[in-house]
């Protein structure tokens, strides 16, 4: 499974939803979605801005991990 990291990222730069989508000119609700991981596509262009915003790498955004260990957090 793919996890997007928004969240992480903006309360690391104690940042809200509304700066980050007006520093990146990504629409509000595309934020809200990849704040909430419920977002389907992911445009490149997007992943560029949100990288410059936050001067991080792309696996400080999104990161892939394997079905079982998301099994095994949910155990926990």
């Amino acid at each position: 499974m793919i996890k997007i990291k928004i969240s992480e990222q903006l309360g690391k730069h104690k940042m809200t939803r509304k700066e980050l989508a007006e520093l990146t000119g990504i629409r509000a609700g595309t934020v809200g979605m990849l704040y909430d991981e419920t977002i389907k596509r992911i445009d490149v262009e997007w992943l560029d801005k949100l990288c410059k915003v936050f001067n991080c790498k792309l696996t400080d955004i999104i990161d892939f991990v394997p079905d079982d260990e998301l099994q095994e957090e949910t155990k926990n």
